[in-house]
């Protein structure tokens, strides 16, 4: 495996990411307009069992900043879905990890018996290997069948590299809870990350080789079942995205997250739960964009570091 090469890190020009319409130089900052409410994300809640070195969303055990949604929240924003048909196929949830939420489970069988299309991102290890959570979710398999995907992060096929991110003592338990997975039959795909200096086709060699060794039944080469995400990092410097952009880089406002998804988000303290425009972006207030689906039907200037990093440049979407 190849060591990341060294190279200087500059640090965010204070100056970036300031003006909603402008650039530090004054030229026209993009935006992305919201087309068709096609993915709701729902953020179940930040607490984690573990705490990540660059978690985005800083999720640990002791991170409540965003709070457990509840099962009646969640039928507030599919009931607003319906009733103002619009058109949403997926609903996707992340966290934190979502098997700590109490209500975990009949939110996802409420989301599937209405029809949707199911997304959940988990990291796989000792809260998906409760009986009471195996029992719920073997139930909704067998119901629900492959409308319900389950994405395992699993950051790297090295365990040095997987626990330098994850922490110590993390690689195995993954690998265990995915092989339960597999082997029950459930919809699977795989979150790795490129933040070691490993290039596509060597990491998608390492998986293959990580899931033949261990008897796991998924292709590493199908990009469907391992998404490779570009590493973010806020404080570093990254390039501001002008209108211009889209013509230069060949690329169109409506290939962005944004323009088909947002997400549900609950703070501390707060009486009812927030829609913000992106999954990236849970505390940054320039991106809330109300409490109701129908308020977060805005325009979305590109004002974060992550905008450029992950989406425009880095080609990259939460849905995979």
């Amino acid at each position: 495996m190849n060591q990341p090469a060294e190279q200087k890190r500059y640090f965010l020009n204070p100056d970036k990411f300031r003006d909603p319409n402008v650039t530090a130089d004054g030229q026209p900052r993009a935006t992305v307009t919201l087309r068709t409410l096609e993915t709701l994300w729902i953020n179940t809640g930040t607490l984690c069992n573990l705490e990540c070195r660059n978690c985005y969303i800083e999720s640990s055990p002791s991170n409540d900043r965003l709070v457990y949604i509840t099962h009646e929240e969640v039928c507030d924003y599919l009931n607003e879905i319906e009733r103002e048909s619009l058109g949403t196929t997926t609903i996707a949830f992340t966290g934190g990890e979502p098997f700590l939420n109490p209500d975990m489970l009949p939110i996802l069988e409420t989301c599937l018996t209405r029809g949707y299309t199911v997304l959940l991102l988990t990291n796989a290890t000792k809260p998906i290997m409760r009986p009471r959570v195996q029992r719920g979710l073997k139930a909704l398999r067998d119901t629900h069948g492959e409308r319900l995907t389950l994405r395992v992060s699993i950051d790297h096929f090295d365990p040095h590299w997987h626990e330098l991110e994850r922490g110590t003592d993390t690689f195995e338990p993954v690998v265990e809870g995915l092989r339960w997975l597999t082997d029950e039959g459930f919809q699977i795909d795989i979150a790795g990350r490129l933040f070691a200096g490993d290039d596509e086709a060597t990491m998608r060699a390492g998986y293959t080789r990580l899931f033949q060794d261990r008897g796991i039944a998924l292709n590493a080469e199908d990009p469907g079942k391992l998404v490779l995400f570009p590493e973010m990092d806020a404080r570093l410097d990254a390039p501001e995205v002008t209108t211009a952009c889209w013509q230069k880089l060949g690329k169109h406002p409506d290939q962005m997250m944004c323009s088909s998804s947002r997400m549900i988000v609950k703070r501390k303290g707060a009486e009812r739960p927030s829609v913000i425009a992106c999954t990236l972006l849970p505390y940054d207030e320039r991106f809330e964009l109300g409490h109701t689906l129908t308020d977060a039907q805005q325009t979305v200037p590109l004002n974060h570091p992550h905008c450029a990093q992950f989406c425009v440049l880095g080609g990259a979407s939460c849905s995979g």
